[in-house]
């Protein structure tokens, strides 16, 4: 068998080890090196190819199909800093917990620190941000079945409890090209198929959970980011039962169900800036599910009471503590935990504790409704109140970070539009927001990406995947000329150097850019434009960018005065209840 043969049969076995394992979308971007794998993977016809020549966005690209899919979603680049490019897209990916299988091809050992060219050190290139990494054999007859179950193998790494991306580096040898005729992927290969269990909790640690939960009234369920279709119900029924109020960050998937629970308290981020409020809603314990909530308020909540009995369940075994206030881990599938302990229940409690947070949910959800009824300037906060308003049912809405996902937080309350919300969460980048979005947009449609300017240029170049794979989204552009997160921060308080190094306006012309990746652009000036241009969006396929043009003073001004209405509506509310009313 000579050269070409072995490297067909090798990297076609590893191909169909990529399939028969789950893999269904590979993301590609062009390159020599990589050249036999990209044709084995094009020749594949169980696989979804999506072209995409910028690697950097190409991996954030490959994250939010993964993310929306809820499979492992393979990428392939060539040698050198192409691989380099995949880094920031693998850090969201590992911090995220989400499968990315990441291919790089690379020079044979031969040619590797000899200065050969487009040659880099890829041997451990993403360090401990991998679940998993391999330096594979170079291709040779008979080593078939490896190539399979390395591939089989490294989807197992990838979608263990603890999800998130490995690494799988090729040493090629020209010549590069394989043969496709006949069709070079057959039946020769012995499967190998993997059985993986989900965590359960102990029956004596269920009831000890259970009749510590039976003994406090003022519980306190949190749902951070954490996005299992099966988890909603549960988490509920679990509420229900305990009587425990669910403080729910936009990510946790409990705000846009088709079934809204009264349990939920959305509106914790507003409550929480009272001083009255953190004292009087003093927590007996804490049950925590999914990541950190993105709210501030409730993190410093939280660490005022650090005391209270505070336990975090996580199916990824994994370890989300970052303020160290655990006081047990439960490392257990989050619904079978919810089962397992409602079985020590007979019937629903309700409590005091709930009850005041019910009201003062209440009370902050008015006073922003009508805050935000009474403003007709364009405002960032509004603009998340008007789309939740005005999308279709069954929609997306992708959340910048910075303070579009603030924004969410805020002015994203409880609706039975079935909405999913998702956001890169992990490291809490602006980079690659636009091609994540896009990624997503592939099997989440429809798909809105609120973001603001410097993000959007940030990542600007995400587009062409949109343009290129005929992806459609709407893109809602928040445009105050700079860093609008930093005028909530001390910095603010610094003259100083403060527009240079923080403000960073940038005073871009966004049209043009949708002239030149063929979307369809339109700035608003009013609330009624804005509610037309997003209708018009479900209409029509595309890249679709609606600008709205706020200003970053004025934003701070706006939620301040909405902060301190809220305030006073809850000061009102707990001296009632001194007064016996």
């Amino acid at each position: 068998m000579n050269h070409q043969e072995a490297l067909t049969e090798y990297l076609a076995a590893f191909v169909s080890g990529l399939v028969q394992a789950g893999v269904k979308d590979v993301v590609i971007s062009p390159g020599s090196r990589s050249t036999p794998l990209a044709l084995l993977i094009a020749e594949n016809r169980d696989l979804n190819v999506y072209m995409n020549i910028d690697e950097r966005s190409a991996g954030f690209f490959a994250l939010g199909m993964a993310k929306a899919s809820q499979r492992p979603v393979a990428l392939l680049c060539t040698s050198g800093t192409a691989a380099a490019n995949y880094f920031p897209a693998v850090v969201e990916a590992n911090l995220s917990r989400v499968p990315l299988i990441i291919l790089t091809a690379d020079r044979p050992h031969e040619l590797r620190d000899v200065g050969a060219p487009q040659a880099i050190d890829q041997i451990h290139l993403y360090g401990n941000h991998v679940r998993w990494f391999t330096d594979l054999a170079l291709p040779e007859f008979g080593q078939e079945q490896y190539a399979f179950n390395t591939a089989v193998r490294a989807i197992k790494e990838a979608t263990g409890h603890l999800q998130g991306p490995v690494h799988l580096n090729f040493p090629l040898r020209e010549p590069l090209l394989p043969i496709l005729e006949p069709y070079p992927f057959t039946e020769k290969i012995k499967e190998l198929k993997i059985s993986q269990g989900n965590l359960t909790i102990s029956n004596e640690t269920a009831r000890e959970i259970a009749e510590q939960i039976q003994q406090i009234e003022n519980g306190l369920i949190i749902v951070g980011d954490i996005d299992k279709p099966e988890l909603a119900e549960a988490i509920h029924q679990f509420a229900q039962l305990t009587g425990y109020p669910i403080v729910a960050d936009p990510l946790s998937q409990l705000r846009g169900s088709t079934t809204a629970d009264s349990q939920v308290i959305d509106s914790y981020d507003a409550i929480l800036k009272n001083e009255q409020a953190v004292n009087l809603l003093r927590p007996d314990l804490i049950i925590r599910f999914g990541s950190m909530p993105v709210s501030k308020p409730l993190t410093l909540f939280l660490k005022k009471w650090r005391q209270t009995p505070h336990i975090i369940v996580d199916g990824g075994s994994g370890w989300r503590d970052p303020q160290n206030l655990g006081t047990m881990m439960v490392q257990c599938d989050e619904a079978i935990f919810c089962h397992t302990i409602k079985a020590f229940f007979t019937e629903a409690r309700q409590t005091q504790y709930f009850s005041i947070w019910k009201d003062l949910n209440h009370i902050a959800k008015e006073t922003i409704a009508s805050y935000l009824k009474s403003m007709n300037d364009l405002d960032e906060g509004k603009v998340i109140y008007e789309l939740a308003k005005v999308i279709p049912e069954n929609s997306t809405i992708f959340a910048g970070n910075s303070m579009p996902i603030r924004d969410v937080d805020t002015f994203f309350h409880q609706t039975r539009k079935n909405i999913h919300l998702m956001a890169n969460r992990g490291a809490n980048g602006i980079d690659g927001v636009v091609s994540t979005a896009i990624g997503a947009a592939v099997y989440r449609n429809p798909l809105y990406l609120v973001i603001g300017d410097l993000s959007f240029f940030h990542d600007l170049n995400g587009l062409l995947a949109a343009k290129l794979n005929d992806i459609s989204i709407s893109i809602i552009l928040i445009n105050n000329d700079g860093g609008g997160i930093f005028s909530f921060l001390p910095q603010s308080k610094l003259d100083r150097h403060y527009e240079l190094l923080f403000g960073t306006p940038i005073g871009i012309d966004f049209s043009y850019a949708m002239k030149m990746y063929g979307g369809e652009y339109c700035k608003i000036t009013n609330w009624g434009e804005f509610d037309q241009a997003i209708e018009a969006t479900t209409e029509k396929s595309g890249i679709h960018v609606i600008e709205v043009q706020t200003n970053r003073q004025a934003n701070l001004e706006s939620h301040r005065n909405m902060w301190r209405l809220i305030g006073e509506e809850i000061d009102r509310y707990f001296e009632a209840m001194k007064n016996g009313h």
